[in-house]
């Protein structure tokens, strides 16, 4: 997806839907600095070049606090400075979202009781970050203006593969560093629940580390291909998740009180459903850690 302005700053989920870019060419943003207070919206307007998109992140795993907190580590690694960040009230609620000039519904939708926002500079490139949810997504604003003609380029936003990143090491690895994991060796035929009467490595390793932190819940997620209607999809996932949290119950020794089985059907797809290989790969179960305590 091709974005004016400046270099797209951050990296977002492969499965992460683009609902809407404005590109405002050379224009003006007044940047948040304060909350909205008095009556009053404390800003720094940035003459360049505008441009805004909208991103929807569906099913997403956790509060919007976990998804805001991934893109604003991004922007402090690619060496911008956060100047301003709030949360709902402390922002000004809702005088301050609409102060600030945002894309609204229907492609941004905002609970005024449950948002996100940062300014972030670095040099003549700024950033505004916005974030809310609703029961079924996160939703992702991300203004950026560059100052200089030479900031005026088309960028490709870098989406990073939950596949890839999830796939990668091992299952505490995993965990540790993004609070999910895909149990990559589980296989289910379209239709079918069953698991096969042998030995999972994912499963030995899940159970280990339930085991060695006693303290951790987590949540087994099935999902599906598209085959199928949504009704049907999402009673079958959760029967896939239930059969992997029976298993590991039975078999491997792990508290039923630490894991738990839900489904999401064909709603978060990893894979294209228009191929043979991403069906089979979008026919999974995923683990996510829900409690530390």
């Amino acid at each position: 997806v091709p974005l004016a302005a400046q270099a797209f700053p951050l990296a977002l989920p492969v499965d992460a839907e683009l609902r809407t870019v404005q590109e405002d060419g050379q224009g003006s943003f007044d940047f948040p600095l304060a909350a909205w207070q008095n009556g009053a919206f404390s800003g720094q307007p940035v003459d360049g070049l505008v441009s805004k998109s909208v991103w929807r992140l569906p099913a997403p795993m956790g509060t919007t606090l976990e998804t805001f907190a991934g893109l604003r580590q991004q922007l402090i690694e690619q060496g911008y400075d956060v100047t301003y960040e709030c949360r709902t009230q402390g922002c000004g609620g809702f005088d301050f979202r609409f102060a600030v000039d945002l894309i609204g519904a229907p492609d941004m939708l905002i609970d005024l009781g449950d948002f996100r926002a940062l300014t972030a500079q670095n040099g003549t490139d700024w950033v505004f970050l916005f974030v809310s949810a609703t029961p079924a997504a996160h939703f992702v604003q991300v203004v950026t203006v560059g100052e200089t003609a030479d900031a005026q380029q088309s960028a490709i936003v870098t989406q990073t593969s939950i596949t890839s990143a999830l796939t990668g090491g091992s299952l505490a690895q995993q965990l540790g560093q993004s609070g999910r994991a895909i149990l990559a060796d589980l296989s289910f035929e379209t239709g079918a629940s069953e698991l096969q009467d042998i030995p999972f490595e994912s499963l030995t390793q899940l159970a280990q580390y339930l085991t060695e932190n006693p303290e951790r819940k987590v949540a087994l997620v099935g999902h599906t291909d598209s085959s199928g209607s949504l009704e049907a999809n999402i009673a079958l996932s959760k029967r896939r998740a239930t059969a992997v949290m029976d298993r590991l119950i039975a078999d491997y020794g792990v508290d039923p009180a630490q894991i738990a089985a839900e489904g999401m059907g064909y709603l978060a797809p990893v894979a294209s459903n228009l191929t043979q290989t991403g069906r089979d790969t979008n026919r999974r179960v995923e683990v996510i850690i829900t409690s530390t305590e």
